[in-house]
């Protein structure tokens, strides 16, 4: 994600700031960044000085040509105050440009809580947004193909076809629960000593 965005603003370096579990309070999460910028220990505890670092290393890093990206993930189980401080820092910006672009990565719910009337205002600095749809019957045994084939492991000597279609009816085309039901597949086959 980060590489393209910086083919996309034209820098030569980029730096991901990735938050992989942002059930964070406020002040965790002002730690987090604070630590994965290098910022001072003083940066950590207050925010005003966070702010002034923030905005001081952003500004130093963009002049270099590197751009400085927040990443996300799992963004539907973020508490409402960390989000209204995401959209805040979305405001950071030059005369020309944002200094720290946001990317939210999350669940269906998190296009459900963007529609909250107390969350309107960050969803109006949204300036892309893209859902992916569930994986087809044929995407679906490619995927998991693919995965046993990462594994070293030929998909025709683990699972058969109709299994493949059972994943897929029992999963509906989404990866992290295709990826369950053959991990216990798997696991059921192997106590079982069948195979495939």
């Amino acid at each position: 994600i980060y590489a393209a965005l910086g083919r996309q603003s034209g820098t030569h370096e980029a730096k991901a700031l990735f938050l992989t579990n942002p059930t964070l309070t406020r002040a965790e999460f002002f730690e987090f960044l604070a630590l994965e910028l290098g910022l001072s220990a003083q940066a950590e505890r207050s925010k005003t000085h966070f702010l002034r670092e923030l905005t001081a290393t952003l500004i130093q890093r963009r002049e270099a040509g590197a751009l400085t990206a927040l990443i996300v993930d799992e963004a539907q189980a973020m508490p409402d105050e960390l989000l209204e401080e995401v959209r805040l820092l979305a405001n950071l910006e030059t005369v020309t440009e944002k200094l720290l672009p946001v990317v939210l990565v999350g669940q269906l719910e998190l296009a459900g809580r963007l529609q909250d009337q107390h969350l309107q205002q960050l969803k109006q600095r949204v300036a892309l947004r893209s859902t992916l749809a569930p994986l087809t019957r044929q995407e679906t045994a490619a995927y998991v193909a693919e995965r046993i084939r990462i594994a070293g492991g030929e998909v025709r000597s683990v699972f058969t076809a109709d299994a493949i279609a059972s994943v897929f009816e029992g999963s509906g085309g989404i990866p992290r629960t295709i990826s369950v039901l053959c991990d216990n597949a798997l696991v059921s086959g192997f106590a079982l000593d069948q195979r495939p």
